[in-house]
């Protein structure tokens, strides 16, 4: 079920976006990450839905090793972080969630069923991270890529400096 970021992928145009997102929270936000993962011919089980819905609990990227214990502590069971990555790989791969790698952490895509590539803005003094779409600076960073011959697969790209809470602080 792959799902390929670029103009191969019918979900993304690589060019400015020309509609609005809808930037879901609480049961909204879960009930659209169920619709697309299905949409991508995938089934919502139960432990992910309990993994989605501790990541989307965080207010921070969370590592596999914070889900597995979040899961842990509501399943009342121990949850290997082995059998959360593999679940996070699938939700990075369906669009429901973004890695932050820099942090080797995750965070929910308020808006799933929009492909774009994607921005994170990460604080270095309280770890908030930020994520926005720019599409038509990914655009030109594909650009200067193929430009180079490059085939971009899987665009990354962070941002480290102070968030404007942090950056007040001096």
């Amino acid at each position: 079920m792959r799902l390929p970021f670029g103009t191969g992928n019918p979900r993304f145009t690589g060019m400015v976006s020309s509609h609005v997102h809808t930037l879901h929270r609480g049961n909204a936000l879960a009930v659209a990450a169920r619709a697309t993962l299905e949409r991508a011919g995938q089934q919502w089980t139960a432990m992910r839905a309990t993994v989605f819905d501790s990541l989307a609990a965080f207010d921070r990227p969370a590592s596999a090793y914070d889900i597995a214990e979040a899961v842990s502590k509501s399943e009342g069971r121990r949850v290997a972080a082995n059998s959360v990555y593999r679940i996070l790989d699938l939700f990075v791969e369906a669009n429901l969630a973004r890695r932050v790698e820099s942090a080797n952490a995750y965070v929910v895509n308020a808006h799933p069923e929009c492909l774009h590539d994607c921005i994170f803005l990460v604080c270095d003094v309280c770890g908030n991270t930020t994520h926005i779409d720019d599409d038509a600076l990914s655009a030109t960073v594909r650009a200067a890529a193929r430009k180079a011959g490059f085939f971009v697969e899987r665009p990354v790209l962070e941002m480290r400096g102070r968030c404007a809470k942090c950056g007040a602080l001096n």
